[in-house]
């Protein structure tokens, strides 16, 4: 990691989470000893179980929604949070156990000069395959905004990501709350806004513990959700937000 981004930068870990009981407490511990100095807020999504209480007894920050709204609106939580107490970075991890804190650093040091970096398991490092429709549905989506935003993208529904100063201040005031609004959706949104992305190379592990998000029926439709949630964060307009950097 550099030295600007160990020295001067706030950062902030967020971890949305939902009924994650069988891995959050794990996987901030591995936060904490790889990443020592940095805060982490669990975002509990309207957990039944006791996702909040192991958070805080590993020492992380909890914030509790009263209902589940999503990562969309479960990271918008965080963002707000990360703006109001002067963050200067908002890293997502998964509170599974998918993301290895230990691929932070890249992530932290590809913000030298961009505004979001995003960690790719399709970038040449590991050996993650997605498969069905899922696997079109990446390459569509990777195609079009490799075009977008005139980079190369080949994973962009990762929840790996960091995020500086400009796309904080811009995910504060608004966050896509939808299905893939969290990533599709704010991608668009970053892009319109002229925010410089990376895609930093990662290695995704197997979940920890919990239930996947997805079953086979919803891998099925899942093309379709993700054109449809393209489709409409390209006509949807949103209120002008500055994410101009006011430094």
């Amino acid at each position: 990691m550099s030295s600007t981004s160990v020295t001067t930068r706030r950062v902030l870990i967020v971890m949305p989470a939902l009924n994650e009981q069988a891995s959050v407490g794990a996987v901030i511990s591995q936060v904490k000893q790889s990443l020592p100095g940095m805060d982490v807020l669990v975002v509990d999504d309207g957990s039944s179980d006791d996702t909040a209480k192991l958070a805080r007894a590993a020492g992380a920050e909890v914030a509790r929604l009263s209902v589940n709204l999503g990562v969309g609106g479960a990271m918008r939580t965080g963002f707000r949070y990360a703006a109001a107490r002067g963050y200067d970075v908002v890293v997502q991890v998964d509170a599974d156990g998918q993301h290895d804190p230990d691929e932070v650093a890249a992530l932290l040091d590809a913000l030298d000069d961009a505004d979001i970096a995003i960690g790719s398991r399709f970038a040449g490092k590991g050996a993650y395959k997605a498969s069905g429709p899922r696997k079109y549905a990446m390459v569509v989506l990777s195609f079009v905004f490799s075009r977008l935003g005139k980079t190369k993208l080949t994973d962009v529904t990762s929840g790996f990501k960091a995020m500086g100063p400009r796309a904080i201040k811009m995910f504060a005031a608004y966050y896509p709350a939808e299905y893939l609004g969290d990533t599709v959706e704010s991608l668009v949104m970053a892009i319109r806004a002229e925010l410089k992305i990376k895609e930093i190379p990662v290695i995704m592990r197997e979940r920890a513990g919990g239930t996947p998000s997805h079953s086979p029926v919803k891998s099925a439709v899942y093309l379709g959700r993700a054109g449809l949630a393209l489709l409409l964060a390209l006509v949807r307009r949103r209120p002008a937000v500055d994410s101009s950097d006011s430094a």
